[in-house]
């Protein structure tokens, strides 16, 4: 790992990178709660190896990065998408290749309109610009999340089963479920977070809605990619997102859930190399 501490604007930003900087960049944004570990390490040197200068990041209030008190974010998802930037900036990078998933998903859209000039290409994974017609999540799911509230964030133990069941309920009936492999995940990010409790900030956020209401003049190369069986944001969610978006491109996960199973790296990665080595045919 080469972790490095951003500190721009009063807050720190944990970031890691993979790779060769000369090469063209990857900018990794994970999704809600969730640190930047879940872009698991051989996936993220597998697009680096692929002649990518990858880098990843812990969004503000999980890993390593700068947390807030449960229950008052000071920020909005503006302000994410900001954080982006900041990091490009740290790393000397005018424009990168920005791939996301679920509300890293919804930023990597934000950046797209907010800051375009930054923007090579997009990569959209499981995720949506949240039109008001599109199924909402599984009834399941919902109530799942509704349960956070018990969970002993001070315990290891309690963290890594809470990360292994949220797992478990978000795998597609393609793959097959590795627990253990969550757990050790869990746990790496228990060890490194500053406050595990403030993840649950991100589900207060605000902001957002007029960039996401814009989604079809992103003007940049879309790769959208979507598990037919993801029962957070729904496969429909996919498809009007390809649709939406001038020229996007739609990889159609069959069986897969809201994950990113390694059963799927070799289709993921071999199509974000392929996307990503075009220059902007819009500039």
């Amino acid at each position: 790992m080469n972790e490095r501490l951003v500190k721009v604007d009063g807050i720190n930003l944990c970031t890691d990178s993979f790779g060769k900087s000369v090469n063209p960049a990857i900018l990794l944004i994970m999704g809600a709660q969730s640190s930047m570990i879940w872009w698991e390490e051989e996936f993220c040197q597998r697009l680096a190896d692929a002649g990518r200068f990858v880098i990843r990041y812990d969004n503000r209030d999980v890993g390593r990065s700068t947390t807030y008190e449960p229950g008052q974010p000071g920020y909005s998802f503006e302000d994410m998408a900001d954080d982006a930037v900041r990091v490009l900036d740290a790393y000397k990078i005018e424009q990168a290749h920005i791939v996301g998933m679920s509300m890293g998903g919804m930023l990597t859209q934000m950046i797209a309109l907010r800051h375009p000039e930054r923007v090579l290409t997009i990569t959209l994974l499981s995720t949506s610009n949240f039109a008001p017609h599109l199924p909402p999540m599984e009834e399941r799911i919902m109530d799942f999340f509704s349960n956070m509230g018990i969970i002993d964030w001070t315990n290891e133990q309690s963290v890594a089963e809470f990360a292994i069941e949220r797992s478990r309920i978000l795998v597609g009936s393609k793959h097959l479920f590795d627990a253990e492999k969550v757990g050790v995940l869990a746990k790496k990010e228990f060890a490194r977070s500053n406050n595990m409790a403030s993840m649950t900030n991100h589900a207060l956020l605000t902001g957002g809605e007029s960039y996401l209401v814009r989604t079809s003049e992103i003007n940049v190369p879309a790769l959208i990619v979507h598990g037919t069986e993801d029962p957070i944001i729904p496969y429909e969610h996919g498809t009007n997102l390809a649709n939406e978006i001038p020229g996007a491109v739609l990889l159609t996960l069959e069986g897969t859930g809201h994950e990113l199973h390694n059963d799927d790296w070799d289709l993921i990665i071999d199509a974000i190399s392929k996307h990503t080595s075009v220059q902007n045919q819009f500039s």
